[in-house]
């Protein structure tokens, strides 16, 4: 009998999660916003709570965000993040400043004490990997000349969760110097020893997994990135960036093949994701702290603007391309809420998990918007500021850039 309600209960959701995607796609928005609104229409305290299908929209939630990250690695090779990375390091920590002092600002504002600060910090610094990904495949931008420069800070915020959450997790634990030095030591290691297999032996793995049988790579391709992904959450490393180095250390024909076996799984996984996000957020609880919340997404969306603009600006990117970098960057999602669940789970302040899930929800339903229309908004009130002010000719790398503004 629970067999049967599980079945019927997963059947329906994927049925109406293609129904919704087919009716955004009828009017070109992303479904993202919709799929979570459906989350929220059958989590806790909505129309029609499920029971039996719960745990597993668990775990497809958490195979949908590794594929996320999984098939954006795929796009660029190892030495493309070295290079990136050495390229980019200083808008990570412009990004940093940006974005973790609102937070910070607000929990000691309302009085929550260091702990809650440093924990809000990190909630309203770091992007949606997930949600990001999947809007710029809904938007048709992965190859877009800025993508390297949200996909850089993106990847410099998932390497600085090596960091960050071992430091939390002390925090809120209240572990001693040497404990939470352990922590740290054990995330910093296992992350550099990833990459490092990643960069330096990555046409190694890439003869490995390959095969011309698409059976066999697709088993070998999503096991390998799965049981990567499992081993770095254990050492409490982002599984996400787990999945994006094994992305970056396939290349060629392995890296190609792969992408196109598993894009259905992504797209699949990725809406599961999204629904059981809103599943867990309960209605009820979004009312009292919306107005702080609703103040602080309006901040740290226009800090992310900003991060995203002058980031693409380093980069020698034009002015359409950084104002849609800027855009892509605002939403929050998979990591805000592990983050404040640390805290909510070690009492640390009662409301600070609602507010931090209020604050979530407006920027992953913002964000995909931002994404969208950033870009022509900005280009429409500089032209009316600037009514007779003539085209900017493009400079002879935009012109010979591949995709246009």
């Amino acid at each position: 009998m629970h067999s049967a309600v599980l079945l019927i209960e997963f059947g329906s959701i994927i049925l109406g999660l293609g129904l919704l995607g087919r009716f955004a796609a009828r009017f070109q928005l992303s479904p993202i916003p919709l799929y979570l609104l459906a989350g929220l229409a059958f989590g806790e305290g909505g129309l029609l709570p499920l029971g039996a299908s719960e745990e597993f929209i668990a775990t497809g939630a958490e195979i949908g965000v590794i594929l996320l990250l999984l098939m954006l690695g795929l796009e660029y090779t190892a030495t493309d993040l070295v290079s990136n990375l050495k390229t980019h390091y200083p808008s990570g920590l412009v990004d940093c400043a940006l974005n973790a002092l609102p937070g910070a600002a607000v929990a000691l504002l309302l009085g929550w004490g260091p702990v809650a600060a440093v924990v809000l910090a990190g909630v309203t610094w770091i992007s949606s990997s997930g949600v990001i990904a999947k809007v710029l495949g809904d938007l048709g931008r992965v190859g877009n000349r800025e993508t390297p420069v949200i996909l850089s800070v993106l990847v410099l915020e998932d390497l600085a969760m090596a960091v960050y959450l071992p430091i939390v997790t002390a925090l809120v634990a209240g572990a001693g110097l040497m404990a939470g030095s352990v922590t740290l030591a054990i995330a910093l290691g296992a992350a550099g020893l990833v990459l490092f297999l990643a960069v330096r032996y990555g046409r190694v793995i890439s003869r490995f997994v390959s095969s011309d049988d698409p059976e066999k790579l697709l088993l070998v391709v999503l096991g390998l990135t799965i049981l990567v992904a499992g081993v770095a959450q254990q050492l409490q490393v982002s599984a996400a960036v787990g999945a994006f180095l094994v992305g970056i250390a396939l290349s060629g024909e392995v890296a190609e093949g792969a992408h196109t076996l598993l894009s259905p799984l992504r797209d699949l996984f990725a809406a599961v994701f999204f629904v059981f996000f809103g599943l867990h957020t309960d209605p009820s609880s979004i009312p009292p702290v919306l107005l702080p919340a609703l103040g602080l997404a309006v901040v740290t969306a226009l800090t992310k603007i900003a991060t995203g603009y002058w980031a693409a600006r380093r980069a020698g990117i034009s002015v359409k391309g950084r104002w849609r970098a800027g855009g892509a960057l605002v939403a929050r999602g998979e990591f805000s809420i592990v983050i404040a669940g640390l805290a909510v789970a070690a009492g640390i302040e009662p409301s600070l998990g609602p507010l931090a899930t209020a604050y979530v929800l407006i920027l992953v339903v913002l964000g995909p918007l931002t994404a969208r229309y950033t870009e022509p908004v900005a280009t429409w009130w500089s032209r009316r500021r600037e009514p007779g002010r003539p085209e900017r000719a493009p400079r002879a790398a935009e012109a010979e850039a591949p995709v246009a503004d």
